[in-house]
Formats: C-alpha cells, structure tokens, sequence
C-alpha cells in the first residue's frame, strides 16, 4: 500500500516502531553481537546479566530477516542506555548490509509530525482544536461546518480514505511510483466516495484527514507543509536525517531500498524506493532515522514541542476496539506488557517500508524499527513484529 491504510493489529498487538537516540550509543550490526562475541563496547554491555534481553531482540530482528524481510534496523532505548542494531541487507542488489543509521520511508508515522504542527498553530491561537474545518478551508471539505479539526486529528470525522480509490486502480504501486496528484484532487477523490460515518459518531482510520490537515496548515501559514514541519520541529531539534520530501528521489545518502514482490511470492522483488510523494503527502510522505525519530518522540512527550495542556489532549486515547488499543490526536496507543502501561507512538506502511516507533508511558522504553518490506504482502512476519515490539518496550 502507499501509506497505512488503518493502523495495524497483528495477532492482537499493535505494530509500533520506536527509535531510540542519545549519547553512549552501544552499536550492533548483526548475530555476532547477539551471541556475545562482539568486542569493545558491545561485549560491556553483552557481559551484563540482562544483556539477553538484547540478544533476543537481535534474535527477532534476524527471524524477521529469515521469514522474508531482507533488511531490518533498530534502536532501543531503556535503563541501560542506547542500544542500535540491524539484520539483513538494505540494497538486494548489492548486498549491502542494512545498517542502523540508514534512512527509510517512515509512512504514516508523518502523521504524528502533522498533528504537533497544527496543535502548536492552535496554541497560538491560529486555528481551533474545535473549530469547524469549514472555516479555516472554505468550500473544501464536504459538510465542512459539522467537522472540527479534533475530529480530523482523531479519525472520527466519516471522511473516507481516498487510498481505497488509488489501490483499486490496475498494477497501483508501479503507477503511484511516478503519479501526480494535488491534495485538493486527494481529497475530491474522498468526497465521491461519500461519508463513512456521521462526524464524532464512530472512529476509521482515513488518511484523507492528513491530507486536509497540511492543507489547512498551509492555509493558515502561508507556507508549504514541508516547510512549517522543517521550520517547527526538524530544524529545532537538529533532525539532520529527517525530510519532507517533494520528488521522488528523496532517499540520499546512506538507506534502505524498499522492495515488494509485486509479481507474486517467487518473482523478482521491485525496488520502489524512488517513489511519487504525492499520493500520500501530509498522510505518510516523510523520510528519516531511527535515531532521528526516538528524539522527536522524546522531544514531543518531554514537553519540548507542546504546552502540558495540548500534549494532555493530544494523548487522551479514543478506545477503538475492546483490546485496549485507542488513538489520540495523531498517535496510537496499545498495551505491549503485562504490567498494563500503555506505549504510545505511531506506526506507519508505505510502498516497500513498515515502521513502528513508541514509547512507554513513562517515558522510560523506546522502540524503533523499520523494514524495507511491506507486511501486507508477508503475513508470516507478524508473530515476530509481535515479539520485536514486546521485547523492546516490556
């Protein structure tokens, strides 16, 4: 798929991914490391007596890479510090080995950029969290005066997801791969398929909401969606590896090649990792790094991004089922382990990546991971997605 169509709840857990980043940064790049035969740093940290929780995460990022996902990267934040580690390849063609620090496609976990966005232009008082969209996009959004932006951010205004239009098309991904499209023609593509649901009345996942959310930050600022993302969030926390990228050939430097076996199971896989960011825009768009995206997480719930206030709102969960998941105001949250604490975070699928970035309530666990494989095409892999998440964050 382009972007995540609805969050995912694989074998009754959440995918999340969360990257974990700071100073006295232990590094791994593979099994050697899980068995203890690392040196330096890595056998410091390997020699204490709860390193095998790190040596079954490794272990689960290399089943992941067994069961058909060629690449795997990971960062890890606990009590102990800063864990980054990797399995697999990033690049089919050459072999190059996937490494932590590599860029990838962060899908839908963009929409978590979004929302901080348009709630800092709501705590300026530029837009309200209740406010019709009607009156901020005039003329843009079918019955625009009974949906507030709240509901946007939350899922709950009925809009339906235009990606169900785009993936119905003939052979979608390699079309999307050089498509145009306008958010206004993302959003009218919405509108002909009608509502799903009275505004505030039920709850589905739409990415349509993301798409009119930049819209209207661009509105209000005048300035491109990109722009305000790098403005308020990258260039203050120093995100150098992050971008909001424009043409397809945003992935520079050192990265994972997204593949998926579009011609079936025993065909070549097709590189997609140059890909048209517009049919997924301000739903999914982004690129980045694990280490990147844990500080964004550990700015935003340190308070550095948002007043108390606003973070209050932006983590009061909506339930969405009766297994404990909810979703707030541009993030997921789901109970990974026994003592109940709920992570919180986003997740995120586009064409050829998955990634899952959260954190423990407190704060005190963060996991962030990304595939350069779809999971939609590789069913097999969720029971160790299941295990990566719970070992990380448990």
């Amino acid at each position: 798929m382009f972007s995540t169509a609805r969050p995912k709840y694989r074998n009754g857990v959440r995918l999340a991914t969360v990257l974990l980043a700071a100073a006295g940064v232990v590094s791994a790049q593979g099994p050697a490391f899980a068995a203890g035969t690392g040196t330096g740093a890595g056998a410091a940290v390997a020699a204490r007596p709860d390193a095998t929780d790190r040596a079954a995460l490794q272990q689960a990022l290399d089943e992941a890479v067994a069961e058909g996902v060629p690449g795997v990267v990971a960062e890890v934040r606990d009590a102990r510090g800063v864990w980054r580690t990797s399995s697999g390849v990033a690049d089919l063609a050459d072999g190059q080995r996937a490494r932590a620090g590599d860029r990838f496609r962060i899908g839908s976990v963009t929409k978590t950029f979004v929302a901080t966005v348009v709630l800092q232009l709501v705590a300026e008082r530029r837009i309200g969290l209740d406010d019709p969209i009607e009156r901020g996009l005039p003329g843009v959004v079918p019955n625009g005066g009974n949906i507030t932006v709240r509901q946007l951010l939350s899922h709950t205004s009925g809009l339906a997801d235009y990606l169900t239009t785009l993936l119905a098309e003939p052979d979608a991904l390699r079309s999307a791969q050089t498509s145009h499209y306008t958010p206004a023609e993302l959003v009218a593509i919405s509108a002909k398929l009608g509502p799903q649901f009275a505004p505030g009345t039920s709850w589905a996942y739409s990415n349509t909401n993301y798409v009119v959310l930049g819209m209207l930050v661009e509105h209000v600022t005048g300035h491109r969606l990109g722009d305000e993302i790098t403005r308020r969030i990258v260039r203050p926390l120093q995100l150098a590896d992050t971008s909001f990228p424009s043409t397809a050939d945003a992935l520079s430097g050192p990265h994972l090649h997204g593949y998926e076996w579009l011609d079936g199971p025993t065909a070549a896989p097709v590189d997609l990792t140059v890909f048209s960011p517009s049919p997924i825009w301000g739903a999914g768009t982004m690129t980045s790094t694990a280490d990147d995206l844990n500080r964004f997480y550990r700015a935003l719930f340190g308070g550095r991004l948002l007043a108390p206030g606003l973070l209050a709102q932006m983590r009061l969960p909506h339930p969405i089922d009766d297994h404990g998941r909810a979703y707030g105001l541009g993030l997921e949250s789901r109970t990974y382990c026994a003592n109940g604490q709920a992570a919180w975070g986003h997740s995120g699928s586009v064409a050829g990546y998955e990634t899952f970035s959260f954190t423990t309530a407190d704060g005190r666990r963060q996991i962030t991971f990304s595939l350069n494989r779809n999971l939609t095409a590789a069913p097999a892999v969720d029971g160790t997605i299941t295990k990566i998440l719970t070992l990380g964050l448990c």
